[in-house]
């Protein structure tokens, strides 16, 4: 494919708006890897850059809340080390197992996921009692949920914070900030084995890293900003089409294969 100016300023304005959008409710990916088939790229490269400019989108919204006062104290040290071990194990292991199963489980948790917060209106508006301790969902759903980023990915940030609401009793706004710096960790792991392959497309994903990171610092402004009330529903659509994309795949009406 020919790699011209109108091409990669297209693509900055795809990462963009993908970036605004999974800095608040996650799913980007759903608006970038299909961009990136539709012009031609070959699939494992597609996911490589994918994966290349999303690490940029997350690694600016962390920063961006970190710098106004979030994400500070130990107690994201546990939690991040799990992330960072469950997606280096999954990255691993996918290259050595059949994982067609997840064409069908997948979906359907991301199902559960969006039926979980369009039933419960009130969901993390307030804190509630918490069902885990911190190490007890940093050692049980972290991992699980680094080790299905490292393995596959889509709809991760949407898992780390759903997870945080219901078993930390955290509020959906503070849930999806810690989100941020969970996910960013994942795909730093995933997006370090994809490189040392020499998968990704630097020229293209450069582009989109600009877009990313601009989006990632609107929708982190966005969010602080009064934004939360664009949280949930976003959550639900992007759950719902990330659900709806897979099963897609899976009947093969489209492939990455």
């Amino acid at each position: 494919m020919e790699l011209t100016f109108a091409l990669l300023l297209l693509f900055f304005a795809i990462a963009l708006i993908a970036g605004w959008i999974d800095t608040l409710a996650g799913g980007g990916g759903l608006i970038t890897l299909p961009a990136l088939l539709l012009a031609g790229v070959p699939p494992v490269n597609a996911l490589a850059t994918n994966k290349s400019q999303s690490v940029f989108g997350t690694f600016t919204a962390t920063l961006t809340l970190f710098l106004k006062g979030h994400l500070r104290g130990r107690a994201l040290l546990l939690p991040v080390a799990a992330a960072g071990c469950g997606a280096a194990l999954g990255a691993w292991l996918v290259q050595r197992i059949d994982t067609g199963w997840l064409s069908w489980v997948i979906p359907l948790l991301l199902l559960c996921v969006a039926l979980y917060v369009w039933f419960t209106p009130n969901l993390g508006a307030n804190e509630t009692r918490a069902r885990q301790t911190e190490s007890q969902w940093a050692l049980s759903w972290v991992p699980a949920i680094g080790f299905y980023d490292g393995v596959f990915g889509p709809g991760t940030g949407s898992f780390f914070a759903a997870s945080g609401v219901a078993f930390r009793g955290q509020t959906l706004l503070a849930s999806t900030i810690r989100a941020k710096l969970l996910n960013f960790t994942t795909n730093m792991v995933s997006v370090a084995l994809f490189a040392a392959g020499g998968k990704v497309i630097w020229a293209l994903g450069g582009a989109m890293m600009l877009g990313q990171m601009l989006g990632a610092f609107i929708g982190s402004h966005t969010m602080l900003a009064g934004g939360t009330r664009l949280i949930r529903p976003l959550v639900i659509t992007m759950c719902i089409l990330m659900s709806l994309s897979q099963i897609a795949q899976h009947l093969n009406l489209f492939s990455l294969t």
